[in-house]
């Protein structure tokens, strides 16, 4: 047996998100999809859109380098399925029953278990479509695994998975009560004078993560390994951090992903913030409309209905804000953008946005590479080629964001 992360046809619905990252590895409830398929104990395997073929090949090792073996049973796993505890359990559940079929969330495949010699089409280079499971004519199978379908739903979920997805990770063992509801893996530190609240979660802190003096805390929060809690900080209502992530001010119903900075005073609410983002001094977002009616948002020029009366912010990765920005209600900023004053309408990739003194611009990504690899040394980490080609990548899968924008972009080049 053995388990094949899959990305389908419907995997750019998740952009910004998933521009740069395969979404088995976007963060939700504190845990990504590929740490709780590592809980199956099967090999795992991974099919991913081209461009992300080497950088899934360099950041995740255990993924296996060779593809499912098709002369044994594969379990298909979608990987935008919602990474949770019951997802987890409901996955162990088809993979002890051992019966081939199919597992649906509305028209999308969420799960395949297939008999050896049985599998989607010869595809060597593409993202298999349900039309290609249909055509294998499989029994369905009970199991409720349900899928992401837009940015917005990663914060969805993430608010009602988050206490039990803290409870699972409890239960693994490894971390120590240093006061009530709170839960630190070694050398996990919790500042003098912080005032916590668990009546509605756990709070965890992993190996290395500190909290600074003064601190409010409210669960469930997750702190990832290293990351750090500056003093006079507030999470909040369902706070899940990355690792090495540094963060400041007040933090509500939000997933930081690691090697991003909010370092400073300002209001983060119901908010999707992806790596190696910086937030200046004073930003802030709103996550509710002043009718209190329900958000809608704009993917790939359609609007979506969320349903849902607090969605804040969806940022790319390597997006940065200057000192006082304000980023109105359920708007996203794509990768590598560069945001300046009141951000009023959604930014593209690759842009300087700073449309309230009527200036936007197109972001060289010469400029962005060395931005990375400043970033990277500040953190200790090394610029592969592979890094430098998902910035050249990126960029080109996302000339249709800026040229859909209808802004003037101007290609004057920036300082390096």
């Amino acid at each position: 047996m053995s388990i094949l992360l899959f990305e389908d046809e419907h995997v750019a619905r998740l952009d910004p998100v998933a521009v740069g990252k395969p979404a088995f590895a976007i963060s939700c409830g504190s845990y990504r999809l590929i740490d709780l398929a590592a809980q199956l104990g099967q090999p795992i395997h991974a099919r991913v859109r081209k461009h992300l073929a080497q950088i899934v090949v360099a950041d995740f090792p255990e993924l296996s380098p060779e593809p499912a073996d098709a002369q044994k049973p594969v379990l298909w796993i979608n990987a935008r399925l919602v990474p949770s505890a019951k997802v987890l359990d409901e996955l162990r559940g088809l993979l002890k029953a051992g019966q081939p079929g199919i597992v649906h969330a509305g028209a999308a495949v969420s799960a395949a278990l297939l008999a050896p010699g049985n599998h989607p089409g010869q595809l060597a280079d593409e993202l298999p479509t349900a039309e290609q499971f249909a055509e294998l004519a499989l029994p369905p199978l009970a199991a409720d695994l349900p899928l992401l379908e837009y940015p917005h739903d990663i914060i969805r979920h993430h608010l009602t998975t988050l206490s039990a997805n803290l409870e699972h990770r409890l239960a693994g063992g490894g971390y120590q009560q240093i006061a009530e509801g709170v839960f630190a893996a070694p050398d996990a530190r919790l500042g003098q004078y912080a005032v916590t609240d668990i009546d509605r979660g756990p709070i965890v802190l992993e190996a290395g993560a500190t909290i600074g003096p003064y601190c409010y805390l409210s669960g469930p929060v997750h702190v990832g390994r290293s990351a750090r809690v500056l003093e006079h900080a507030a999470l909040k209502d369902g706070v899940a951090i990355g690792h090495t992530a540094k963060i400041g001010g007040e933090v509500e119903a939000s997933i930081i992903e690691p090697y991003t900075n909010k370092q400073h005073h300002g209001f983060l609410g119901h908010s999707y913030l992806g790596s190696w983002i910086n937030l200046g001094a004073g930003t802030c977002n709103s996550d509710l409309k002043n009718t209190y009616g329900p958000v809608n948002m704009e993917y790939h020029g359609q609007k979506v209905g969320t349903g849902m009366q607090f969605v804040g912010a969806i940022i790319g990765d390597y997006a940065k804000t200057a000192i006082n920005t304000g980023i109105f209600t359920g708007k996203t900023i794509g990768v590598c953008s560069m945001v300046y004053g009141f951000v009023t309408t959604n930014v593209p990739s690759f842009v300087n946005y700073a449309r309230l003194f009527g200036q936007v611009t197109e972001a060289p990504v010469e400029v962005m590479a060395a931005t990375q690899r400043r970033m990277f040394e500040r953190r200790g980490v090394t610029q592969r080629p592979a890094d430098i080609q998902l910035l050249r990548d990126m960029y080109a899968l996302t000339i249709h964001e800026r040229q859909r924008s209808g802004e003037a972009l101007s290609l004057e080049p920036l300082s390096l």
